[in-house]
């Protein structure tokens, strides 16, 4: 039977929206896999513009769902849409916008929030128990998605680690080219550009991350 994934982009580009290599790849391995997958973003304005080529930021401004578009092709849909009971399985791509755009832990930390809609969502899929699969940076949901003491990583930074321990994630040290399984919460990470240096050693870990999260829906 075909699965039907949610994947949650965060606008488009690894500066200020979603990571694209990470979002192509896992929406590679789920096509590779037989899912049937629809994406979703949030339809608010971005944190800011980054100028991919400087690392600038610029006097503009741009939508997060208009963004996120050109990596789905144009079909994607409002997260305030994405009820869990239509679908097996959440996966969200990581990039600086799931720490701008889906939350503010790129300027928060600890104490940050999530895009309440993005929030909503997710939590759906936990209260369903069904499984959800976070690349990169966005495992910095984590503990806001489920709570203290879920099991997560983002490799092996010292810093960020902290953080989500102080959000009440327990932190797993991970290489780049493995994950970690919350198998009480059906909850799976990898670290990805965290800690990649090449697109194959990204996806590496998410191809696994993607085969185990459809795996785990059976």
């Amino acid at each position: 039977m075909t699965k039907k994934v949610a994947v949650i982009l965060s606008g488009c580009g690894v500066y200020d929206g979603a990571e694209i290599h990470e979002s192509v790849i896992a929406l590679l391995r789920l096509d590779q896999r037989g899912a049937k997958v629809q994406c979703f973003a949030p339809n608010i304005a971005q944190h800011h513009v980054i100028d991919h080529t400087t690392g600038d930021e610029m006097p503009e401004s741009r939508n997060v769902l208009v963004e996120s578009a050109r990596i789905a092709r144009g079909e994607i849909k409002d997260v305030r849409e994405l009820k869990a009971e239509d679908f097996d399985a959440l996966i969200v791509p990581g990039g600086f916008g799931a720490a701008k755009n889906l939350s503010d832990f790129a300027l928060s930390g600890a104490s940050c929030t999530v895009q309440p809609d993005v929030l909503a969502a997710a939590r759906g899929f936990a209260e369903a128990h069904k499984p959800v699969g976070l690349i990169c940076i966005s495992p910095a949901l984590a503990a806001k998605i489920y709570g203290a003491g879920v099991s997560c990583t983002i490799g092996n930074d010292a810093g960020t680690a902290a953080a989500l321990t102080e959000m009440g994630a327990q932190h797993v040290e991970c290489e780049v080219s493995e994950i970690v399984q919350d198998e009480k919460r059906k909850l799976v990470t990898t670290p990805a550009y965290m800690l990649a240096q090449s697109i194959s050693e990204a996806a590496a870990g998410i191809n696994k991350l993607v085969d185990r999260v459809l795996e785990l829906t059976h």
